[in-house]
């Protein structure tokens, strides 16, 4: 039996359906849109793939960060019997960029040099591309104290190590600094700490890390608000060098490209490198801090490979947010960051719970905040200035020059913490000068007058090579690059020293009447003729003190008396001396012997090395040398000299100048406020205030002032002397400036000692005297007890009467302060001087001063 079974015909019905459904218009339009899609899709992505690897090759075809030269400070000198120990100079050896020669093997030795801690001291070798000749140098320590410095089998009695790197020579359009490291020169615990925070998969995922963004994602809907984000390390990268800030989908997306680009480009190494030298971390000053190399210096003043656990997990805690966790301003923010940092390497396992707690406990260790403590910023700008008048800007930055200047950091922290510490003071007293109780209504309010914030500039120079040891240039370079140490100001009394510097050399230079620091003038109201002008200067509150010796005319700023002796010895001559010692735009009239000419602080330190220097003028100096990068000398500068003064005149003028320091003006601001070395100085005012002093070893000039010309209101001895002196007292504690000393005394001067009644030589009868110093044969001839004064042809000249006055003193330490005020003034000489009127605040001396100086003011 047969039987027929029917099979079914599914698979062609299926196929007639097919056939049907491909005839649908509407899934053949979906097919086509399909297709015209991933088409698109296709060419878009392969033509913006192609345009951002041209972009990508043509942006790393060069080099990716310019180089920048490096300014260096000058070398730090240990001297034989100094107080050190060998780990500092080991510390100060490391910071320079010298090696361990201990772990040399593991670390690589360092071009610059090494060093090895051996038991009795420390080995150092300089290698060849130090600062110095390769001659290698062992000092001897013993109890904390150089005991012997050994180089080359002789005896050395100091040695200068290895010049510190200042700052990097900035860029400047960018207005950016950056130090350029290595992957390999970054230490592992600054990378575990960035990687933590960062990017934990940076060594795993392909640029992009899809996993970490969804959760960002997930949180940020979760919450409302966005508080993660997504980005790798990689894909910040490439927003930092294409994109701009915006945030939009085209944006992110076109990073992600770009960041998939860059790792099929680069190694993973290559990538941390291009961050670790790009990151923004902050500003300081006016300059954005770019890089750890950079940061880790402007933070904590260190190399980047010194860098400590708790030091890398807060740079690392910061590049979230720069400015909102500056450990500077906010620093419980920056704390807090840089202990989750710590916990998130503990997550990690870069380090363990242990050295986590470790680093929690150790405080936030930071640079100064003051940006001119540190970088010198004012000086920095003058040595880029004058070096781009020699160099092209692109050599010296892209040749990565080394420059090698006179800048000693020590005092240059001293300087910056002085003028921190006395602007303060000004600011009280201007705030104090400008607030006024009125009444509004039925109440009595206490308002501010508004006004100008008053301007600063310190410059200390070695006043026997003219090296500029320190320099700031205003009271914060972030707010104000002007620098006020170049400003031309009217020069005030200051410049007196110049006229009574002209009067004592009539003791050599052959003049019929001889000046010496007893000379008697007289010191009352006075009309001076220059052509057909009158000029008529005044003393404060009109007060005059009579017959005074120029000694005393100096030490208390008399200014009919200073214009007296100006117009006796030639207002040629004076100008004369002052252009030689570099003060070029005075004239010779009579205005100028009060200093109504305008000079910079950075002059009037070069001219007072006249007086500090033995009378020779040096022209300051800034740079020592400009070497390449591998240390070949490309230039060499030398100090301009110039004998201005016989050295004899110098030393009579410094001894005077004692005096305003030691009785005079300067008593209450330098020896009331606690400076006891050997120092002489001169205090000055105009619209501005002026100190200009020094000691055996250092010069600095003080100016205060503002900046719209305005009269200051406040004297010289208020406002520029106790900056001077709170520089001079950190100055003092310094290994390098300690060591000041009494002044030296040239051959051909003498000491006499003279009674302070009568200013004749002094006797048995009449003890109670003072020293001065005198050009051999110039000194007074007659004694206290005869009845003739010492006055004689030249009192008479200067229409003095028989009565002198003893010599300059503080009694009671009241401050005298030098006033340059003018009454009625005559045509365009009195125009001139009346823009000055010097120290208001403080009451004048006695017209006849007590005998007896303040117990302990020195004579």
């Amino acid at each position: 039996m047969a039987i027929k079974v029917k099979i079914p015909t599914s698979g062609a019905k299926a196929g007639k359906k097919n056939r049907i459904r491909s005839q649908d218009p509407v899934i053949r339009a979906a097919l086509v849109v399909f297709l015209i899609g991933t088409v698109v899709l296709a060419g878009s992505f392969s033509y913006y793939y192609i345009k951002y690897d041209r972009v990508i090759s043509r942006r790393f075809s060069s080099p990716i960060f310019s180089n920048a030269a490096k300014i260096y400070a000058r070398p730090r000198t240990v001297h034989d019997g100094e107080k050190i120990d060998a780990r500092s100079i080991a510390g100060l050896l490391r910071q320079a960029g010298y090696s361990d020669a201990a772990h040399s093997e593991k670390n690589g030795e360092s071009p610059l040099g090494s060093f090895h801690l051996v038991n009795d001291g420390i080995n150092i070798s300089p290698g060849p591309e130090s600062y110095h000749s390769p001659e290698p140098a062992h000092i001897e320590i013993e109890d904390g104290q150089v005991n012997r410095i050994i180089s080359k089998g002789s005896d050395l009695s100091a040695y200068e190590l290895e010049p510190q790197l200042v700052t990097s020579l900035f860029d400047s359009e960018q207005r950016s600094k950056r130090q350029i490291v290595k992957y390999n020169d970054i230490p592992k615990v600054m990378v575990d700490a960035v990687l933590a925070i960062e990017d934990r998969r940076f060594f795993e995922h392909g640029g992009v890390n899809f996993i970490r963004m969804f959760e960002a994602a997930w949180v940020d809907v979760v919450r409302q608000r966005h508080e993660q984000g997504g980005s790798t390390i990689t894909m910040q990268v490439s927003r930092g060098f294409f994109l701009t800030p915006e945030k939009t989908i085209r944006r992110k997306l076109t990073e992600m490209l770009i960041a998939e680009e860059l790792e099929q480009k680069f190694t993973k190494q290559q990538i941390f490198e291009f961050y670790a030298n790009w990151v923004n971390l902050g500003q300081r000053g006016s300059f954005a801090i770019s890089g750890f190399a950079e940061a880790s210096r402007a933070y904590f003043n260190k190399d980047l490979k010194d860098i400590t656990l708790p030091e890398a997990a807060l740079l690392a805690g910061i590049i979230q947010g720069p400015s909102r966790l500056s450990p500077y301003r906010h620093p419980d923010r920056a704390l807090e960051r840089r202990n989750l940092v710590l916990d998130s390497m503990v997550e990690t396992h870069a380090i363990t719970r242990e050295q986590a707690e470790k680093a929690k406990a150790a405080p936030l260790k930071l640079a100064p905040p003051n940006v001119e403590a540190s970088d010198a910023p004012y000086f920095v700008d003058m040595v880029r200035d004058q070096l781009i008048n020699k160099f092209s800007e692109h050599d010296l930055n892209d040749q990565s020059y080394r420059i090698y200047t006179t800048l000693d950091p020590d005092l240059q922290r001293a300087a910056a913490q002085a003028v921190e510490t006395g602007i303060k003071l000004v600011d009280e007293q201007v705030t104090k000068m400008r607030t006024k109780r009125v009444k509004v209504g039925k109440k009595i309010e206490t308002q501010v007058t508004p006004g100008p914030q008053a301007q600063v500039a310190l410059v200390a120079l070695d006043s026997h090579t003219g090296a500029v040891l320190a320099l700031v240039g205003g009271r914060d370079y972030g707010w104000s690059q002007l620098n006020h140490a170049l400003a031309r100001r009217p020069t005030g009394s200051i410049f007196k020293p110049f006229v009574y510097a002209t009067a004592m050399n009539t003791a050599i230079d052959g003049s019929p009447t001889v000046i010496t620091p007893a000379s008697i003038v007289s010191d009352e109201p006075s009309s001076f003729a220059y052509g057909d002008q009158i000029y008529e200067p005044r003393n404060y509150k009109e007060e005059y003190r009579g017959d005074v010796t120029l000694r005393y005319a100096l030490a208390f700023s008399l200014n009919n008396a200073t214009v007296k002796v100006a117009e006796e010895v030639g207002y040629d001559k004076v100008a004369e001396l002052a252009k030689s010692a570099g003060i070029a735009s005075v004239k010779a009239t009579p205005a100028m012997a009060l200093g109504s000419y305008e000079a910079t602080p950075l002059d009037m330190a070069g001219a007072y090395t006249s007086f500090a220097n033995n009378g020779e003028r040096l022209s300051p100096i800034l740079v020592n040398s400009v070497r390449n990068a591998k240390g070949d000398v490309i230039a060499n500068f030398s100090i301009d000299r110039r004998q201005v003064l016989d050295p004899r005149i110098a030393y009579v003028m410094t001894n005077m100048m004692e005096g305003v320091i030691n009785n005079g003006l300067g008593y209450t601001a330098v020896r009331l406020r606690g400076f006891t070395q050997p120092a002489a100085g001169k205090t000055g005012s105009s619209h501005d205030g002026w100190f200009a002093g020094y000691t055996s070893n250092l010069l600095c000039i003080v100016w205060v002032g503002y900046d719209d010309y305005s009269d200051l209101r406040l004297s010289g001895a208020m406002t520029a002397a106790p900056i001077w002196t709170e520089f001079m007292k950190k100055a003092a504690t310094l290994p390098e400036y300690s060591d000041m000393k009494e002044f030296s005394q040239p051959t051909g001067v003498v000491d006499v000692q003279l009674d302070k009644a009568t200013n004749r030589l002094a006797t048995p009868t009449c003890p109670d005297d003072y020293v001065a110093a005198f050009i051999a044969g110039t000194e007074p001839r007659e004694t206290c007890d005869q009845q003739n004064g010492i006055a004689g042809f030249f009192s008479r000249v200067f229409g003095a009467h028989e009565k002198v006055l003893p010599p300059p003193n503080g009694a009671n330490g009241q401050d005298a302060q030098d006033q340059n005020t003018d009454g009625k003034k005559k045509g365009f000489f009195g125009k001139i001087a009346g823009i000055f009127k010097d120290d208001k605040s403080s009451p004048p001396p006695p017209a006849k001063p007590a005998n007896n100086p303040p117990p302990t003011a020195p004579q």
